[in-house]
């Protein structure tokens, strides 16, 4: 198990894309209260640099992530301690959310429980065949409750239910008819697949993937015509801004655009 004085999260930079990896490969990459307070400094981190275009959320060892640390939550004993463990995980999975660049997950092994909470978080997800998904909280008598949340939001209403209910594993394609991921992939293919998406994506103009990132999320949680208002705005404001007004120009021109990130 990582001891400490390890490194739990891995940060790797280049051409736009920062690939932040769990590393906790002994502990299946569980999410202790250390491992999620390096996930929120380092999205905190990416968000405020300039030079990052996309971010990859990936994974050493056996799993992507077991889910919580069973072994850290066995230890709490009062209701205050417990709810400062959810409430951290809430604020790291938001951070996925509310982060101005797009996240992709690369699943290469087992999402299970907060880890397959922190797959569905993510914008986009590409998964190995071999990787499985589950939310088995049910089995140890602890309903997975918080990863619902997520797993709600992009899976339908039954499909949720029955992974929540019964606690059983679902595989890769499934996983991708169902909506949690983007993409079930040849684990050889899996690096790829991911390097590719994340370079056409950082390929994009940084303004118009924050505006357009920020503005999903938030008409989903609006009414129809309230989410309509809002996106006509976005699109407004957008349509004048600095990036746009080059991208109009460079399609006309039948040339490249030039961002300037305005």
């Amino acid at each position: 198990m990582t001891s400490p004085s390890d490194p739990m999260l891995l940060t790797h930079i280049e051409a736009g894309v920062a690939t932040l990896t769990l590393d906790r490969p002994g502990a299946r990459n569980a999410l202790s209260t250390g491992l999620m307070t390096a996930v929120e400094a380092a999205l905190a981190a990416t968000a405020a640099d300039p030079a990052v275009r996309v971010v990859v959320l990936a994974a050493n060892g056996p799993a992507f992530s077991a889910g919580h640390d069973l072994k850290e939550m066995r230890a709490i004993d009062s209701r205050e301690a417990a709810a400062a463990v959810f409430g951290q995980c809430a604020r790291m999975m938001t951070a996925v959310v509310r982060h101005p660049r797009p996240v992709i997950a690369k699943v290469h092994a087992m999402a299970t429980a907060a880890g397959c909470q922190l797959v569905a978080s993510c914008d986009l997800a590409y998964a190995a065949e071999e990787a499985r998904f589950a939310t088995p909280g049910v089995n140890i008598g602890l309903f997975c409750s918080t990863p619902m949340v997520a797993l709600s939001r992009v899976v339908s209403p039954k499909r949720a239910m029955e992974m929540l209910l019964t606690g059983h594993p679902i595989d890769a394609h499934t996983a991708a008819a169902w909506g949690l991921i983007n993409r079930a992939v040849p684990a050889g293919e899996l690096d790829r697949v991911v390097a590719e998406t994340a370079a056409t994506i950082a390929a994009k103009s940084p303004h118009t993937l924050k505006v357009g990132k920020e503005a999903f999320h938030r008409q989903a949680e609006m009414g129809l015509d309230d989410a309509y208002a809002y996106a006509a705005a976005v699109m407004t404001a957008n349509l004048l801004a600095a990036d746009a007004v080059e991208g109009i120009d460079a399609f006309l021109g039948k040339r490249a655009p030039c961002w300037t990130g305005g």
